[in-house]
């Protein structure tokens, strides 16, 4: 009795939720999902040059403020912190997520102690409600190791994931300075900019909430001048080197290609019903295409609350959910509810950070084309999931009669709910959407590798930015790259790789080639009277690619 007792302490459930946390975001990390995007791709090869020498893919030193990559211009941090994993285990799948599946496992660590710090009570106040805030900080923490959202999104090489670590961090730094150790907000500070260095919503997310938590607390701070003085010089010391590029043209062509403001269609359809109207005044103002654009904003705005999107099938980009499952379990619907509607009551300990950061983190989305969108809204997390860790706990209290079986209860209906989500995952779901993360592409690069010594050339098209993915999976030098090379930028800024070394990306279907070559092409690529050397098949053995000689 006295072992069950010890197990059932606050330091030792916490530790059995890591440790689930853990096992739910490693376990066959490098072969669920079952293969790598262009992006994961990019990461680990950045990764693997700077190495090397210390340089990215295109030969720039330490950059610190973005990667080139496709032109799309990354945050850096995601790259630098996949340079040790990829040193220890080589350049592989597992290698290249395990900074979003590391971070991820502590933010569900760190959820515990922000719990404790926003619904902190001061000394003296009853045993009960100290309790209570252990149980909601356990439960948030344990939700957040199951969330189908938190767990997808911690298998892949998504920086967002670990931005979110950073925010989350940081938010839990600056309420223990506040209240305890004031050096520790110079800590806080580091990590909302790290968070900013290491995903594009952050960059409006970490300013946006930093601000609340700085305005929530102006007194606390005038009196720790201090710290807050040293916290906020080494704040701006780390941003100004990002600005500049901030305010550059290559940081706005991501967002010109995403964001809502950038349609013209919009624009056309707003001055075409000013027209069909006749220009009269009650029409410029209605069809105005300011007020086009904030409606078109709002609706994207709450398209993140749709209730099929958190709660039935979940993000429509396969990437961010198995599409059987919503974002959360349905199983959690009546607990946010009730967690809102008790937070609104009570009002506990900075219960209005909770509320404030989960709307701010929908910003970024709201602006974007594709809606809703999980990974944009990923800083979202973990409030969700405190949200309904506080119902949770609130109802349980509320049922006293029969409480153990009913929480027994509960903890069973919740099991099926993730257990269901678990065996769709590793059974259906690599099957299902192996094309969406570039399945076939791996073993074709790899099949070059063995075949490249007999033969002059290799031709690779119907793969999306192939040039990484033979960067990547044959482990090319760096420096070799950079050497041979054919770069170029089109209209758009986007970066492409015509060739390299012995390697062409592009079709040569209309092209005579005279080297004795090797092609790798998608199926309806294959020109006919060829000679088939492999198929490269999907895991429903679908066929993807084939390699060929003329």
């Amino acid at each position: 009795m006295m072992k069950f007792r010890s197990l059932l302490k606050p330091s030792v459930l916490l530790i059995l939720i890591v440790l689930l946390a853990a096992v739910l975001r490693f376990y066959q990390l490098g072969i669920n999902p079952p293969s790598l995007t262009w992006d994961e791709v990019a990461w680990g090869y950045n990764a693997y040059s700077l190495g090397i020498d210390g340089k990215d893919e295109f030969g720039h030193f330490l950059p610190y403020t973005s990667f080139v990559s496709f032109g799309d211009y990354k945050p850096p941090v995601y790259a630098y912190l996949t340079i040790i994993p990829v040193w220890l285990f080589g350049l592989n799948a597992f290698t290249v997520r395990f900074p979003s599946a590391f971070f991820g496992t502590l933010t569900v660590l760190i959820t515990y102690f922000l719990v404790k710090e926003l619904f902190s009570v001061r000394n003296g106040k009853k045993h009960e409600q100290q309790n209570f805030i252990e149980y909601v900080a356990l439960v948030s923490s344990l939700f957040l190791a199951i969330s189908p959202w938190h767990i997808m999104l911690s298998r892949a090489a998504f920086e967002a994931n670990v931005s979110s670590f950073f925010i989350v961090t940081g938010v839990w730094l600056f309420l223990y300075a506040i209240r305890n150790k004031p050096w520790l907000l110079i800590l806080s500070v580091v990590c909302f900019v790290v968070s900013i260095y290491t995903f594009n919503s952050a960059r409006v997310v970490a300013p946006l909430l930093f601000f609340i938590l700085v305005l929530g607390h102006i007194h606390q701070l005038f009196r720790i001048k201090k710290s807050t003085i040293t916290a906020f010089v080494i704040g701006v010391l780390l941003l100004l080197p990002i600005v500049p590029f901030l305010l550059s043209p290559q940081a706005r062509l991501r967002y010109q290609e995403v964001n809502i403001f950038s349609d013209i269609n919009v624009v056309k359809t707003a001055n075409q019903e000013m027209v069909n109207n006749h220009n009269v005044k009650w029409a410029k103002i209605i069809d105005n295409r300011r007020v086009v654009y904030s409606l078109s904003f709002l609706k994207h705005y709450f398209d993140n609350f749709n209730p099929s999107f958190l709660f039935i099938t979940g993000d429509p980009n396969p990437k961010f959910s198995t599409q059987d499952v919503g974002q959360m379990y349905l199983w959690d619907l009546p607990f946010i509810i009730i967690g809102m509607l008790f937070l609104f009551r009570q009002r506990k300990g900075k219960w209005w950070i909770l509320l404030l950061w989960l709307l701010i983190s929908i910003i970024p989305a709201a602006v974007a084309r594709e809606t809703p969108h999980a990974l944009r809204i990923e800083s979202a997390l973990p409030t969700f999931q405190i949200l309904t860790g506080y119902g949770f706990v609130s109802a349980i209290l509320m049922l006293k009669r029969y409480q153990r079986r009913i929480v027994f209860s509960f903890f069973v209906i919740l099991f099926l709910f993730v257990g269901y989500y678990l065996h769709g995952y590793y059974t259906h779901y690599p099957k299902e959407f192996a094309p969406e993360w570039q399945y076939g592409y791996q073993q074709a690069i790899k099949y070059i590798g063995r075949q490249q010594q007999y033969y002059d050339k290799i031709y690779i098209s119907g793969i999306e930015r192939p040039y990484i993915y033979t960067l990547f999976y044959l482990k090319y030098s760096p420096q070799e790259f950079r050497q041979t090379a054919k770069v170029y930028s089109d209209i758009f800024g986007f970066i492409h790789v015509d060739s390299f070394g012995k390697y062409q990306f592009i079709n040569p279907t209309n092209t005579s080639v005279k080297e004795k070559a090797l092609f790798i092409a998608a199926v309806n690529q294959v020109p006919p009277s060829v000679h088939i050397l492999q198929t490269f098949y999907l895991l429903d053995g679908t066929p993807e690619l084939i390699a060929y000689t003329k």
